[in-house]
């Protein structure tokens, strides 16, 4: 499951008085009270039943699905001192059923429930070793025996089978929440399981759950990131478990699990008091709140323990910490911020804001846009108890951490003397307004800002009216409250290259792979899945009626109307990428940096952000676009004032020569991150020594790259062929005129340059490619390209992906992760090509310790060669892609983006519709024959990140030849 340690949530926060017409109102409708702030646009109601359990209602009726989210306001915050992780660990045991469903026979398996249970708290008590091994054999034996009875994973299949999609979970420092996305008509189905789920779960396959969990600890314990959010939380509070737990717990405390602390937890904390279901979506709020209280309502109050803390005692002088890793360095600074209750809680916020936003906050304009860092942000985060913000900022070429700390510690100086224009306050709450659009634009999106509104014991009013909120602030008030909460008070967390010696590594218990009965199927199983439904006819996209097409001059226009709120997006998508011009990679970073005759670039951010825009230019292989969204009454000025930037920039060396001493050090931090690594070697892997990947300026070329060159480049991108694409609320006419007006074309399009081609390698013969990495994991990632790019081949793609290794429910993570424990993370499946010309590519993954390497490699081989036949899943597989097709809508610029991905594959029509048609033909020997003649027995190329101190090269030499790639030949400088 997701573990989530920190919401990057910015909560619409508490204020003494919400003031106007934003207040709390009762209302009565379908025999249910509820209450609702007046004025709130999203009409969201708020119930509380008799059980003291909080439903919170919000329809958006645009799509037949919805989001739910069930919260329990209990987390990592609340756990025992003794067993720490102990909330995560149970997020991941609510995924194993209860007497119901998840077993073949509960009477029989009960008695081995109850035996491991009882072994787990002598295992839990003994510490001499060998009786402890002894232990854990039985555990280890009659955990066997019990899987014989038990059904994995028969919670994720039944979500898949009813069309649920995105099940998954979280636990964070005061929250445990799990989240489903679920089709209209199957909300009896998943009410039902739901209340099913909470009322008495049944903790069985633990040994195996246990050991995902300490392959989460151990990628952790590889995460940089994570070392240093824990050390900066650990400082600054010292007296509350935000600081001195972590949610996934300590090594000690995930090798001495307790099932019997468990199930007090759950009794403890999952009571309707201290939960919430929130929804929102294609739903009626009158017959959904009985539908809830009827399945929900056998549910018992329970008063909850409050968590009490000491007070945190003043920080008085800099703490300052130091943590090594292989990423790359960078250094944090993090401050105390009062909790979501206090009145200065809204102040914090603001104060975020104003030290970054993207564009015109202190750090964005004096040390990103001014290159003094190579990067650089800020961010709050406030809890119920406390709050924090944190500085981050990364080194650039000549620099030390302590310069990065100087620099940063520069403009909370200037935050405390006031010296930033007071007109970034208006801009701020313009964007308010905006991300609030956004917010509710959808419905999980929505659905989210509930959720953490009511985990977070915050008022929705506060959401509601967070802008005019705002607007209550002043710059005295921004100044006063930097000067005291923000001084000489904070830790400061230098993240440094080099070997971290503290790391222990959650050790590999002994573990024979379990049955996991995929072939079996409970009663109750069936009975949900087999329940009628009213059926819900899919909508598939008509290219000729659900966009538009228009031009200006030689430049095509493709449209889609919103008709929602005042947003909009519009992109300029040239044809022309890196494979034509790798000099535009970097042209897509220095446009930020440049100004014109009339504006310079600082007054262009802060200009955008003013009128609540944004504008972006991103460069792929084969487009560069130009990005540009807000508010539409903004749309002309910003179109102005883009068009003016793309027209008139003018060169600026000192920008450039600060650009490439920023790309030199961040091509330097790349070589030190185990993802970009990966991302290497597979491009390695599919095209060989010369690859999009490593298709990047030399050093040399970097070095004398000529920002004339690239201010012509600009100057000259419109006359180079592109589309004008658009959604947003203005009408094609009006769009057609503003675009004449303001978009200079010319009467005919430039060429722009032949591009380089690529050629796919044919893997003849198995092939290791490894790079070597510091890390107590090995990650590998088998890739195999398949040509012949055929559209009718889409739908037994699809239904082989539901099938294999799409999903949690699938054979593939059946049989890594929850039969044999080999690894947290694992997957397989066949990619479609981008373009019609391209492959397809075979893509499996694990990354597990790297004692299990061999014992991981086997297992997926097994499964690449040898596909096993469970009826049940094949069923389960149909049906779940059947129902998401059937709820699917593809909306908004959703459409465009869909279309051209179709062009590109030679695609005339929504191919869904084709996948639909075929599901119900389709059966086993249709994905037998697909998996015979592109997976089995055919060589892979086996791409391996791993430290070589922990893999072997004669283990890695089992799988085929080896080749030691080293970063050059990888990243191409």
């Amino acid at each position: 499951m997701l573990l989530m340690t920190a919401l990057l949530y910015a909560p619409a926060l508490q204020a003494k008085d919400n003031g106007g017409v934003h207040q709390w109102t009762t209302a009565k409708s379908g025999g249910y009270s509820y209450k609702y702030v007046a004025g709130d646009a999203t009409k969201t109601r708020f119930y509380e039943l008799k059980n003291g359990m909080t439903v919170i209602l919000s329809p958006v009726n645009k799509e037949p699905r919805m989001h739910f989210y069930i919260a329990v306001k209990a987390g990592s915050k609340t756990d025992p001192a003794t067993h720490t992780g102990l909330a995560h660990y149970l997020e991941h045991m609510m995924f194993k059923g209860t007497t119901a469903y998840g077993t073949k026979d509960w009477k029989k398996e009960q008695p081995y429930i109850s035996k491991i249970t009882h072994l787990y708290e002598e295992y839990n008590k003994t510490t001499d070793e060998a009786k402890r091994t002894a232990i854990y054999k039985r555990i280890d034996s009659i955990s066997g025996e019990a899987a014989k009875l038990a059904i994995a994973n028969e919670y994720d299949k039944m979500m898949g089978a009813i069309g649920v999609k995105g099940t998954n979970a979280f636990t964070s420092f005061e929250q445990t929440v799990y989240t489903e996305d679920v089709p209209a008509n199957a909300v009896d189905k998943f009410l039902k399981v739901q209340a099913e789920r909470f009322r008495d779960p049944v903790f069985r396959i633990f040994h195996t759950e246990l050991e995902a969990v300490y392959e989460e600890k151990n990628i952790s314990l590889d995460n940089d990131n994570e070392k240093v959010y824990e050390v900066a939380l650990a400082e600054l509070f010292r007296n509350h478990n935000y600081g001195r737990q972590t949610t996934i717990g300590t090594v000690e405390h995930l090798k001495n699990p307790s099932l019997v602390e468990i199930r007090k937890y759950y009794n403890k904390y999952y009571v309707p008091n201290n939960m919430g279901i929130i929804v929102s979506g294609d739903f009626d709020p009158d017959v959904m709140i009985k539908k809830i209280d009827d399945h929900f309502s056998y549910m018992q109050q329970a008063d909850v323990p409050k968590y009490t803390f000491s007070p945190e005692q003043p920080i008085t002088a800099p703490i300052v910490k130091d943590v090594y890793g292989p990423d790359a360095e960078y250094a944090t600074i993090s401050y105390r911020m009062p909790g979501i209750h206090d009145k200065d809680a809204l102040l914090a916020d603001l104060v975020g804001k104003v030290l970054t936003n993207g564009r015109a906050g202190l750090i964005d304009l004096n040390l990103v846009k001014k290159q003094k860092l190579l990067r650089a942000s800020a961010y709050t985060d406030i809890l119920i108890d406390h709050g924090y913000m944190v500085l981050q900022g990364n080194a650039t070429m000549g620099q030390s951490l302590e310069d990065v700390r100087t620099l940063m510690l520069g403009e909370i100086e200037n935050l405390r003397k006031g010296n930033f224009d007071e007109e970034l306050l208006t801009s701020i709450i313009n964007n308010a307004k905006k991300t609030l659009m956004q917010q509710n634009e959808k419905y999980d999106t929505r659905a989210y800002a509930l959720m953490a509104v009511f985990t977070s014991e915050d008022d929705w009013r506060n959401n509601v009216t967070y802008a005019e909120r705002l607007s209550k602030l002043t710059k005295a008030d921004i100044v006063a409250f930097a000067n005291k909460y923000l001084n000489d008070n904070y830790v400061v967390v230098y993240k440094r290259k080099g070997e971290d010696k503290n790391v222990v590594k959650v050790p590999k218990p002994a573990i024979t792979p379990v049955e996991t009965n995929r072939d079996a199927q409970s009663a109750f199983v069936k009975m949900v899945v087999n329940t009628p439904t009213d059926a819900i006819k899919p909508v598939w996209i008509d290219y000729n009626k659900d966009m538009q097409r228009g031009s200006v001059g030689p430049a095509e226009i493709l449209y889609v109307h919103n008709a929602d709120n005042d947003l909009f997006r519009m992109s300029y998508r040239y044809k022309i990428g890196t494979r034509s011009e790798r000099r535009l990679a970097v042209l897509a970073q220095y446009i930020q940096f440049l100004g014109t005759n009339s504006k310079s670039a600082e007054d262009i951010s802060k200009e955008f952000y003013k009128l609540a825009c944004n504008y972006g230019m991103r460069v792929d292989a084969d487009h560069t676009t130009i990005t540009l969204e807000g508010l539409q009454e903004n749309f002309d000025k910003a179109v102005a004032l883009l068009e003016d930037l793309m027209a008139n920039c003018k060169v600026d060396e000192e920008a450039l020569a600060s650009l490439k001493a920023r790309m030199t050090k961040a091509r330097a931090d790349a070589r030190s991150n185990k993802n970009m690594i990966m991302q290497g070697l597979v491009n390695y892997a599919r095209y060989g020594e010369k690859n999009p990947f490593n298709n990047v300026l030399s050093e040399d070329e970097l070095n004398q790259l000529s920002g004339a060159w690239m201010v012509d480049m600009m100057h000259r991108l419109s006359g180079i062929s592109h589309r004008i694409i658009y959604y947003g609320p203005a009408s094609m006419t009006t769009l057609t005129t503003s675009m004449k007006a303001a978009h200079k074309l010319p009467g005919m399009f430039t060429a722009a340059p032949e591009p380089v081609q690529f050629s796919f390698r044919e893997q003849k013969d198995n092939e290791v490619l490894f790079a070597d990495y510091d890390m107590v994991q090995s990650e590998i990632r088998w890739v195999r390209n398949v040509p012949g790019y055929e559209p009718g081949q889409q739908p037994v793609i699809d239904l082989f992906n539901n099938y294999f290794g799409g999903n949690m429910g699938a054979l593939v993570f059946q049989t890594i992760r929850e039969s044999k424990a080999l690894a947290y993370a694992t997957n397989a499946y066949v990619g479609l090509p981008q373009k019609k010309e391209d492959p397809y590519m075979v893509s499996a993954y694990v990354g597990c310790q790297a004692d299990k390497f061999n014992e991981s490699v086997t297992a997926m081989n097994e499964l690449l060669n040898d596909l096993p036949s469970v009826q049940n899943s094949i069923s389960t597989a149909k049906e779940s892609l059947k129902k998401e097709l059937e709820t699917e809508r593809i909306m908004q610029d959703d459409i465009i983006a869909n279309y051209l991905i179709a062009e590109q594959r030679g695609v005339q029509d929504d191919i869904r519709k084709l996948v639909y048609q075929a599901t119900d033909k389709m059966n086993y020997d249709d994905l037998k024959k697909f998996h015979a003649a592109n997976l089995a027995a055919k060589p892979y190329t086996y791409c391996i990140v791993a430290s070589e101190k922990k893999v072997s090269a004669d283990d890695m030499k089992k799988c085929g030849p080896v080749r030691k790639l080293t970063l050059k030949e990888i990243f191409g400088y």
